[in-house]
């Protein structure tokens, strides 16, 4: 296997995005917006209403996504710039969208080039509000608000927090890697090959309590759970996540369920598995558990120079389940990693085992990047070179989704 890095797999690589900038000081956000669009692989177009470039002027966009900016029509270098703009999005993101522009949205009234590029898409819709909180939370905007959801446009905030007014509350842009988060599920949706699935991922490792201050785990950081649960989402699948206690943020669109030790996880996914497509067992739960836990704080006395505690095996979670449907079992080893591989395929009733050795450069615990082996049922091993967690997640989900195309 070589340990040279493959190229990064970017989330949203081939897709067109239009961004509609409106009205807002929170306008500035868009520009950082339409970076990050850009670094995740989208093509970008930038188009605005006259009141947005009294916050950001267009050239700023135009740098940032080396394409023209609309904001007029009539004076763009593209005749019914509206429609072709339109025509070629694969998706439609308004970020700021002020009040007015929501109104607008609901009432079909189309006054400039955000509004008339809206009513011209079949593309998925993202609205990202921004305004004071006392403008949001009025009835006619709630009820513009529930008039387009019910038209099935998304909405990814707005964020609680101090605003322009310099009030507290609901009105803030949502921050640009949470729309970010909430267009790659947008566009999964509606273009994935993962699309009407439910795919269920465990992560991060559990603790098994000695008392109420200590406890037997492990180093895993529930990286590679969360990136395979991102990488399902991006591919359109209702993603649920089960993850032990880790210090990740959920990505935007999964369903997560937090436990702490073998039994809760266990639990947690009987239920989530159940009418499960796929199941991705990426999780390092405990083998052992202490069997007798304190019910307060051990302390050491006096001359003590040991301490010995009882363990009880745990009930291995992969047996136990009896769905699941694709089953895609880990195995981190630190020796002999195809013998201990493959010894887990039939006794855990998997489609195919991830396997990796976290005393390679690169693929340990913690780490963003992995190098893994796969072992097949059907006797194919698979070497994949050292990649992203993201660009292995979506290796595994290849086989998963073919898989379940047969």
């Amino acid at each position: 296997m070589s340990g040279e890095m493959v190229r990064e797999r970017l989330p949203l690589e081939g897709r067109h995005v239009v961004l509609g900038v409106t009205g807002s000081i929170s306008a500035f956000k868009a520009a950082d917006l339409a970076s990050k669009l850009r670094q995740a692989g989208a093509a970008v177009e930038v188009v605005m209403t006259p009141a947005a470039t009294q916050f950001v002027t267009p050239l700023t966009f135009q740098s940032l996504t080396a394409r023209p900016v609309v904001v007029d029509m009539f004076t763009a270098a593209e005749a019914e710039a509206h429609v072709e703009v339109a025509r070629r999005a694969a998706a439609l993101v308004i970020a700021p969208a002020s009040a007015d522009c929501i109104a607008n949205l609901a009432t079909g009234r189309t006054p400039d080039m955000v509004t008339l590029t809206a009513l011209a898409t079949v593309a998925p819709v993202l609205v990202a509000p921004a305004m004071d909180s006392q403008m949001w939370e009025h009835p006619a905007t709630r009820a513009n608000v529930e008039t387009l959801r019910a038209r099935g446009v998304a909405f990814i905030g707005p964020a609680e927090g101090r605003l322009a007014s310099g009030r507290v509350g609901a009105g803030r842009l949502a921050e640009p890697l949470a729309i970010l988060g909430a267009l790659r599920s947008l566009i999964g949706a509606a273009h994935g090959d993962l699309r009407g699935r439910h795919v269920v991922v465990s992560a991060g490792p559990t603790q098994e309590p000695i008392d109420p201050v200590r406890y037997v785990g492990n180093r895993s950081s529930g990286k590679m759970g969360f990136s395979i649960a991102e990488a399902a989402r991006d591919r359109g699948a209702r993603v649920t996540l089960v993850a032990g206690p880790v210090a990740l943020e959920t990505p935007p669109g999964v369903e997560r369920r937090n436990v702490s030790t073998v039994a809760e996880m266990l639990a947690a996914l009987q239920e989530t598995t159940a009418n499960a497509d796929a199941l991705v067992m990426s999780a390092a739960p405990a083998d052992f558990r202490p069997e007798h836990p304190a019910a307060q704080k051990m302390k050491k006395t006096p001359g003590q120079e040991s301490m010995h505690i009882d363990l009880a095996k745990n009930p291995d979670i992969l047996a136990s389940l009896p769905g699941g449907g694709v089953r895609v079992g880990f195995a981190a080893e630190t020796e002999n990693l195809a013998g201990n591989a493959v010894a887990k395929l039939a006794s855990k009733r998997l489609a195919f085992i991830v396997a990796n050795d976290v005393t390679a450069a690169g693929s340990g615990f913690g780490t963003d990047t992995n190098q893994v082996t796969m072992f097949h049922d059907d006797g194919r091993i698979e070497e994949l070179p050292l990649m992203s967690k993201y660009a292995v997640a979506h290796a595994i989900l290849d086989r998963v989704a073919a898989r379940l195309s047969r």
